[in-house]
């Protein structure tokens, strides 16, 4: 018999998503739906089991959890990408790590959706209408505003054409964004505290790491507009999260689309959660159908490939 866990299915969908059968009798699932932050009761959690698959980053995979599991032996994270597991230490252990494909484009349906969201007040307005209410807030067109876009790889790029679509001029930066790069999809390359200064529209679409964890601080965000909003869709530790809500708190920016967060889930009691200008999703980017049908079904074939003998998608340290 073989265990497998299936980790922080907040929706309760794994077991629509694919076809589980195809891994036999032998296989016995665990389904859980809630998520455990306490990494002491994570390890008593799956303390028995063979398989465990994560979803994302949402249950962290470090050395120390990786070494209280001594009957692990192989870990499916969705995507290709998850800087929180450990893959040295899963390595040393001969813990094999696989990985699945992924769909890139809901994020950036998203982003589309907090920066419309926001720009038109349309949380606010749906409020007011269940409160009796009518036209209580006056909007701003997207047509002739600047989109300020940090990071231009595949979810930026698509979110700089649908900025052009709507008639945006439209500026990026990374640190390592050309000038043709930036015009393939229709944008100016500028440097960072140029586009600060001029975007009406803030959105990050760079990749969490040590170079981008608190790009944005107290110092960016005074550069911005106090009428520009920032959306961030990509990870929460790129932003200062203290540095963004005293920004929020005293105005000095219109407000925030947010979707992903230092600590998720965000907590009940976070200074965030009471913020009128802030407009929260809870890290809703890839929580599509389509993106979990991928997952899903790509975490099956990962466990059936390995209980095969024949591993794929392995994700080396």
């Amino acid at each position: 018999m073989v265990r497998i866990a299936v980790l922080d299915d907040y929706q309760n969908v794994a077991l629509q998503m694919a076809d589980w059968t195809v891994l036999g009798k032998d296989a016995e699932i665990v389904v859980f739906n809630d998520h455990v932050a306490d990494p002491a009761q994570s390890i008593e959690r799956l303390r028995d089991f063979d398989v465990v698959c994560l979803m994302r980053e949402r249950t962290p995979m470090p050395r120390s959890t990786l070494e209280a599991l001594p009957k692990l032996k192989l870990l499916v994270t969705t995507a290709m990408r998850n800087a929180s597991v450990d893959l040295a230490a899963a390595a040393e252990r001969g813990i094999t790590v696989c990985g699945t494909g992924g769909v890139g484009h809901p994020t950036a349906e998203l982003t589309w959706g907090l920066i419309l969201a926001l720009m038109r007040s349309i949380p606010f307005e749906s409020q007011a209408m269940r409160d009796g209410g009518w036209q209580t807030t006056l909007g701003r067109s997207l047509k002739g505003k600047t989109l300020g876009l940090i990071g231009l790889g595949t979810l930026g790029g698509q979110v700089a054409r649908i900025g052009v679509a709507f008639g945006m001029e439209v500026l990026a930066w990374s640190q390592n964004l050309t000038a043709r790069r930036a015009a393939e999809v229709g944008a100016r390359l500028a440097p960072l505290d140029e586009l600060l200064i001029q975007a009406d529209v803030v959105s990050i679409h760079v990749v969490l790491s040590g170079r981008t964890r608190g790009l944005l601080g107290a110092p960016e965000l005074a550069r911005m507009k106090p009428t520009a909003y920032l959306v961030n869709t990509s990870r929460g530790p790129i932003v200062d999260e203290t540095a963004l809500i005293d920004a929020l708190e005293n105005r000095r920016i219109a407000g925030a689309g947010i979707d992903v967060y230092g600590t998720e889930p965000l907590p009940a009691t976070h200074r965030l959660r009471r913020l009128p200008n802030a407009l929260l999703t809870p890290h809703l980017g890839y929580v599509t159908d389509d993106t979990y049908a991928v997952f899903y079904r790509d975490t099956v074939e990962d466990i059936r490939a390995w209980l095969d003998g024949k591993p794929i998608r392995v994700i080396q340290a």
